[in-house]
């Protein structure tokens, strides 16, 4: 029951970011953003949507999985450090990477305090959330996988920032 409530919560979440990132691509286009980075983009998509199938499958191979509740409340204090990321860059705030031509790096909230605040939060979330369930192969597996789609997107990243 637990593991149907988490995943049910962890796909809605993924969704709703999907939504607000799609009405935030609507007006930072309408703003004159251009649009760098889509040569990885798909990459992501599926390296995510593999990421929560692989949840699923390990579970149903792995039947009696309790909750380790150590790694739920980590979960959760992640999930609100995600918050607070997100909402420091506010509209600006998106799954693609958008700049808009004469605007700079959002420096507020988390990000007065590390360049990638985002990134490090997904890194903890791939890694922390199959831990809620002793799902040891996707922690694993999709922590590493993560790791290099991070290098090649922050690489992208920060050439665009840099200009």
């Amino acid at each position: 029951m637990y593991f149907i409530l988490f995943i049910c919560f962890l796909i809605i979440q993924r969704l709703s970011e999907l939504l607000i990132a799609s009405r935030n691509e609507k007006w930072l286009l309408s703003q004159g953003a251009v649009q760098y980075g889509q040569s990885h983009y798909p990459f992501i998509v599926a390296m995510h949507t593999l990421f929560i199938v692989s949840i699923i499958v390990e579970y149903i191979l792995k039947p009696n999985s309790p909750i380790d509740f150590i790694f739920l409340v980590l979960f959760l204090l992640v999930l609100a450090f995600k918050f607070w990321a997100l909402s420091s860059l506010g509209k600006y705030w998106n799954t693609k990477i958008y700049r808009i031509p004469g605007v700079y790096p959002i420096k507020k909230g988390p990000y007065k305090i590390f360049k990638h605040p985002n990134y490090m939060e997904v890194c903890l979330e791939i890694a922390i959330i199959p831990l809620v369930f002793h799902l040891y192969y996707t922690a694993i597996i999709f922590t590493v996988l993560n790791a290099i789609m991070l290098s090649v997107r922050i690489t992208v990243e920060n050439k665009v920032w840099a200009e």
